[in-house]
């Protein structure tokens, strides 16, 4: 829980300090997105590989090699004299994020019986959720009153700390084997996974019609489709797509995409209205967020409790009639929304979210078989990161082009209003139609949860089994 925390913070420290570092070293808006994409890359084509890092080594080896990976990379970043040193460093760092999330859900399919996971999964959540939850906060705090590598400099200490903890108390809970490497598999997960990801990141600041964006996105999912053809055929497969034979984990990856989705681009949207439409800074952008974050951090313990008694489907459904709602609320944002209006929507948002997030993974991989269970989470995880990066560029992309066509509609009608005034009301009604977007995304996940089965009751027998 704790080497997750501090992968999933380091994930989101540098969100709301990426104009800083254009100032500090003097590159433009598409080069320091790299800061994101990059990690994002690295995370997300490491991600399907882990399946096999799993069978092949111990549960200590991959956690200390994870975190020697963020360590070092930390300590790359801290000193980065340049932007390309600082880069590096971010994807050394994501090389041993991009294996604790899967590792960590392994974990526990491992060490927890079924009925148990729930709680787990919601203790989990609880260290996945808080980590954002201070991130954008810490970080415009850190950005506002101290120099961006204490972002950095703070990690150090703590990744040591986590690493020789894990030296003196970890022990192996998964069962190795000697299972051959599918190089041409990794080769064309990496290139089919890597561009489909780039693609759809490059979309939001290049465009759709970019030559780059089509190019990226038709090669990646051509390269991709020859990969999920190679592993349904192969005996040992690198990721084995059988997972989705299962009808509870399709359904659950499809609800997982769809609310990835929603929440990726309301972290982007929100900052993005505050800060371009209403002038706040980055560190009161990052407070608004806070409230709702801890709320669902808090949550989800209590989450995880409630799916190991009732079952997935009625969460799904009462989070889901949060979300909606919540989505709704900001459809007709103005230059007076208030600043406690939008933190309450927030709360409501995230009180939604921590009845879905960790109940949604649970049970997708509970309905797995266990042999099944490490190349679940691989492909829950490159479902998770592959929606981040479509819900980002999806939502960018409607933000953009519907803030112009105000501005253009703004003018024709007042001709007076231009400048800082015309940009920040474009900004504000581009927000609101993209939300629109989100709202009928929670619609769509609310029909398909209709879809999933109702939590089996347990014979009497098996109660005293459990009880015992």
């Amino acid at each position: 829980m704790l080497g997750c925390f501090l992968s999933t913070l380091n994930q989101t420290l540098l969100n709301v300090a990426l104009s800083s570092l254009m100032s500090v070293f003097d590159v433009t808006a598409a080069t320091v997105q790299w800061i994101s994409t990059g990690f994002m890359l690295v995370n997300g084509i490491l991600i399907p590989i882990t399946a096999y890092l799993m069978k092949r080594f111990t549960t200590r080896q991959l956690f200390i090699s994870a975190m020697a990976f963020l360590l070092i990379g930390s300590i790359i970043c801290a000193a980065a004299p340049s932007f390309t040193v600082l880069l590096l460093g971010r994807m050394i760092q994501a090389a041993g994020a991009g294996i604790v999330m899967p590792l960590m859900m392994s974990v526990v399919l491992a060490i927890f019986p079924v009925e148990k996971r729930g709680s787990a999964m919601g203790l989990l959540g609880l260290a996945m959720i808080f980590a954002p939850a201070i991130g954008p906060t810490l970080s415009g705090f850190i950005v506002e009153y101290h120099s961006w590598r204490w972002l950095f400099i703070g990690l150090v200490p703590l990744v040591a700390i986590v690493i020789i903890l894990a030296f003196k108390y970890l022990v192996n809970v998964s069962e190795t084997s000697k299972s051959k490497l599918d190089v041409f598999s990794v080769l064309l997960s990496t290139v089919g996974f890597g561009l489909i990801l780039y693609g759809f990141s490059s979309a939001g600041s290049k465009g759709w019609d970019d030559v780059t964006v089509i190019l990226s996105l038709a090669i990646g999912i051509i390269v991709t489709a020859v990969f999920c053809i190679r592993q349904m055929k192969s005996d040992d497969p690198l990721l084995n797509l059988s997972v989705f034979k299962n009808k509870v984990f399709t359904l659950t990856s499809i609800i997982n995409v769809l609310v990835t989705m929603m929440m990726y681009a309301d972290m982007i949207l929100l900052p993005i209205y505050l800060q371009n439409g209403r002038g706040f800074t980055a560190f009161d952008a990052g407070l608004l967020l806070l409230p709702g974050a801890l709320v669902n951090a808090l949550m989800s313990p209590v989450t995880g409790k409630l799916y190991d008694r009732f079952g997935a489907k009625p969460l799904f459904i009462i989070g889901l009639l949060f979300i909606i709602p919540s989505m709704w609320a900001v459809t007709d944002l103005s230059e007076s929304t208030t600043y406690m209006y939008l933190m309450v929507r927030t709360i409501g948002l995230r009180i939604g979210l921590s009845f879905i997030t960790m109940p949604l993974n649970t049970a997708g991989l509970n309905a797995l078989p266990k042999q099944l269970g490490t190349h679940g989470t691989a492909v829950n995880n490159t479902v998770r990161q592959i929606a981040g990066a479509i819900g980002t560029a999806v939502v960018i992309t409607i933000y953009t082009v519907q803030a112009k066509s105000h501005a253009a509609a703004v003018m024709q009608s007042d001709p007076s209003t231009t400048g800082k005034l015309l940009k920040s009301l474009a900004s504000i009604l581009g927000a609101s139609d993209a939300y629109y977007f989100m709202m009928i995304l929670a619609a769509i996940a609310f029909v398909i949860t209709l879809f999933m089965p109702m939590k089996k009751k347990m014979t009497l027998k098996e109660r005293k089994i459990i009880s015992k």
